[in-house]
């Protein structure tokens, strides 16, 4: 029976977990929060642990699913650290929304053990991982991916190796920085649309069968910015350093890139106002205050 660990019971990691937990693994799973990790064992077929080292004692498998890349590297260490007790042998599957640099170092850390590494991260949102149904994209060798594929098969419908380790995190960046830019700019069409005479509704109607749309145009805004839903899905902090890390991949490959730089800033600003529990697409909401105008026309 493989031995599998989970580590970061989020908003997307307890799904991905609870596809694990299956009469074929055995799943440890370990959460900053205790009480968390305590109540996804008692409702699913899994060990809650109390620390990073217990959960990967004896593991051939270790999955993290953590904000930042320096949450993970942060677990490496100490008494109660997976270096503590990850045998020789085993892979860090890493589905955090990483940076590359920090996912290499990480990687270079374990192979001082013999212990692999693939930063893995997923797209797909919180539907997808309910599903099963996650995009995961991987970077690392090829062995280390055939390794684990059955466990990643697990919550990841299509897997995608993009090459060698920070490859995956650097495409998840470049990714949602695209979304960010989506974002950004239907809104600042709508606005203007708006203050122009043509209705929010009426704009997304042509533009979701024209050249211009996108999934902000087609999903996001219909349903939550048209709306004034605003469910809180993926934060816009998250978001914001997602972006941040595409730019710096830019300045690291030397191409110039100033949309890039621009939603990096912008989303920035959108993060500082907005604060630290909003979603992603609230942002649209900064774009209005600075148009002077609702999308929607409803406040």
């Amino acid at each position: 029976m493989p031995r599998v660990a989970f580590l970061g019971l989020g908003a997307i990691g307890t799904p991905m977990a609870r596809h694990l937990a299956r009469p074929e693994f055995d799943l440890a799973v370990w959460n900053r929060t205790g009480a968390k990790a305590e109540a996804f064992a008692a409702a699913n077929a899994a060990r809650a642990v109390a620390t990073p080292a217990e959960a990967a004692r004896d593991r051939e498998v270790v999955v993290t699913c953590l904000p930042v890349s320096r949450d993970v590297e942060a677990l490496l260490d100490g008494p109660e650290g997976l270096l503590a007790t990850m045998p020789t042998g085993a892979v860090l599957v890493d589905c955090t929304s990483g940076d590359a640099a920090t996912s290499r170092r990480i990687a270079a850390r374990l192979a001082e053990r013999s212990i692999g590494f693939l930063d893995a991260p997923v797209s797909g949102g919180g539907v997808g991982a309910e599903q099963g149904a996650l995009t995961v994209m991987i970077g690392g060798d090829d062995a280390t991916l055939e390794q684990v594929r059955p466990v990643i098969a697990c919550f990841g419908k299509k897997i995608v190796h993009c090459g060698a380790v920070g490859t995956g995190d650097a495409l998840k960046a470049v990714n949602n920085a695209l979304l960010a830019m989506h974002i950004w700019g239907t809104a600042e069409g709508l606005v203007a649309l708006e203050k122009a005479g043509v209705k929010a509704e009426i704009a997304l109607d042509v533009i979701n069968t024209s050249s211009g749309r996108s999934n902000a145009s087609m999903n996001l805004f219909p349903d939550r910015v048209v709306t004034r839903a605003f469910p809180r899905t993926f934060r816009l902090a998250l978001l914001d350093k997602d972006v941040g890390i595409a730019a710096d991949l830019a300045r690291e490959q030397k191409i110039t890139a100033p949309l890039l730089q621009l939603t990096s800033e912008l989303f920035r600003l959108a993060h500082t106002e907005l604060g630290e529990e909003a979603d992603h697409v609230e942002a649209a909401q900064v774009v209005e205050r600075l148009g002077g105008a609702i999308i929607g026309g409803r406040a």
